[in-house]
C-alpha cells in the first residue's frame, strides 16, 4: 500500500465554466522533489466517501512546472460522477486533501517540437499544461484543435486567447463546437491533422472522441512514436492505504491468494518461465537499477520498491498508465491490464504494478 501520500493545503478554487473548477494546491516544505512534474501528469487525490472511505481518483494538471505558480488540477463535473460533484460542491481554500506525486506518460519527449494537440471538453486540462510548457521553455509551434459542446463549455477560454494573442507566430488555436458545427467526423479530423503530418500529435477527452481521433491520425500514418493519447480511468482499488474495514482486507487477500495461483501457472504458457530469480535493470531518472534476485511471481514494482527504488505507481491495480515501462529486452506477463491496448503491448509498453517475469533477464526503462 502507499507510504508516499501528502495532504495538501487547497490555495485556491477556480470557477472555470459552470460544470468545471481548478484546485490549487500549497506543496508542504521539504515535499518539493515529490511533487516535481512534466507537463502532461495527474496526480491521485483522495475523496471521502461514506461507502468505501476514500473514492480515488486521477485528475490532470493544468498547470505548468515552470514560472513557479501552484499545482493545480482541473475537474469537470460528471454526470452521476461521485468524485468529481463533491470536489466541485465541498473544496474551498483552506481545506486539505490527501494527494499522491504526479504520475503519468502524457508528457513530450521534447518541449521544441511542433506539437499537434486534440482535445475533447476536460481533456483540455493536460494538453493546457503542455501549452504553458511548451510555450514558455520550448521553440516549437503548437497547433490545439478543441472541441465542446457550446461556448459555456469552453476551459480555459480567456487563457487560451491571451496565449494565442502573445504567441501569434508559435500557437494556433482552433475551436470545435458541437452546437454551431455539430460533432466532428473522422473525416473532418484527418482533414485537420493532414496539414500537420510531421507534428506530435497529442490526444485527451472523452473515449470516442480519442478513438475516432487515434483512428485518423493512424491512416494518416503518424508514427506511433508521435502519438500519444491519454489513458487512465476511474481507479476501482484504494491506492492510499486505508483498510480499517475488515471485509475489504479479507477481499484483498482472497484476490491476493487468486493472483499466487495465476502467477503459478502463467509460466507454463511460455515454454515453463524462469526456474530461479532474474535478473532486472531498471533505467530511471536517468539511473540505472540493476538487480540479480528478481523472484518469479514478485511484480516488478514490489520489487523495486523492496530495494529502495522510488517507482512511479498510482493505483497499483492496472487500472492506469502511471507506472508505464517500456521492454528493452525480455518479456514479462501482465496479471490485470485495464489500460494499454494491443499496439502498446506491441510497443514493449508494460504496467510494473501488474508485470511478473518470464525470462531470465529483463531490461526496461521508464522513459
Amino acid at each position: 500500500m502507499d507510504t508516499d501520500s501528502f495532504e495538501l493545503k487547497i490555495l485556491d478554487v477556480v470557477e472555470e465554466t459552470p460544470d468545471a473548477r481548478s484546485i490549487s494546491f500549497e506543496v508542504p516544505a521539504g515535499a518539493e522533489e515529490h511533487f516535481a512534474y512534466k507537463p502532461g501528469q495527474f496526480l491521485t487525490v483522495a475523496v471521502p466517501s461514506d461507502q468505501t472511505g476514500v473514492a480515488a481518483r486521477c485528475y490532470s494538471l493544468c498547470s505548468s512546472p515552470v514560472g513557479g505558480g501552484p499545482l493545480t488540477i482541473t475537474v469537470k463535473r460528471t454526470d452521476g460522477g461521485y468524485a468529481s460533484n463533491w470536489i466541485c460542491d465541498h473544496l474551498a481554500p483552506g481545506d486539505s486533501m490527501r494527494v499522491l506525486p504526479p504520475s503519468g506518460i502524457f508528457t513530450p519527449a521534447s518541449l521544441s517540437a511542433d506539437l499537434l494537440l486534440f482535445a475533447g471538453g476536460s481533456g483540455i486540462t493536460p494538453v493546457m499544461s503542455i501549452t504553458r510548457t511548451a510555450l514558455a521553455q520550448g521553440t516549437g509551434r503548437i497547433v490545439l484543435f478543441y472541441a465542446n459542446r457550446d461556448e459555456r463549455s469552453v476551459i480555459f477560454a480567456g487563457e487560451l486567447a491571451r496565449l494565442a494573442a502573445e504567441h501569434p507566430d508559435r500557437l494556433v488555436v482552433v475551436h470545435w463546437l458541437e452546437s454551431v458545427q455539430g460533432l466532428p467526423s473522422h473525416e473532418q479530423v484527418k482533414a485537420f491533422a493532414a496539414g500537420y503530418a510531421t507534428y506530435d500529435a497529442f490526444v485527451c477527452g472523452p473515449a470516442p472522441f480519442m478513438k475516432m481521433t487515434v483512428a485518423a491520425l493512424k491512416e494518416l500514418e503518424f508514427p506511433r512514436e508521435r502519438r500519444h493519447q491519454e489513458k487512465f480511468v476511474s481507479l476501482g482499488g484504494n491506492p492510499f492505504g486505508d483498510l480499517h474495514d475488515v471485509e475489504v482486507a479479507e477481499q484483498e487477500i482472497d484476490a491476493a491468494e487468486h493472483e499466487e495461483d495465476d502467477a503459478a501457472q502463467e509460466p507454463a504458457s511460455h515454454g515453463g518461465g524462469p526456474s530461479g530469480p532474474v535478473r532486472l535493470e531498471v533505467e530511471l531518472d536517468g539511473e540505472t537499477h540493476a538487480f540479480d534476485d528478481w523472484a518469479p511471481g514478485t511484480k516488478m514494482l514490489d520489487h523495486l520498491e523492496a530495494k529502495g527504488v522510488k517507482a512511479p505507481y498510482s493505483c497499483r491495480e492496472g487500472e492506469c498508465s502511471a507506472c508505464a515501462v517500456r521492454l528493452l529486452e525480455g518479456d514479462v506477463d501482465m496479471l490485470h491490464n485495464d489500460v494499454l491496448d494491443d499496439e502498446d503491448l506491441a510497443e514493449g509498453i508494460r504496467l510494473a504494478c501488474q508485470s511478473v517475469p518470464v525470462t531470465d533477464t529483463v531490461r526496461a526503462t521508464y522513459s
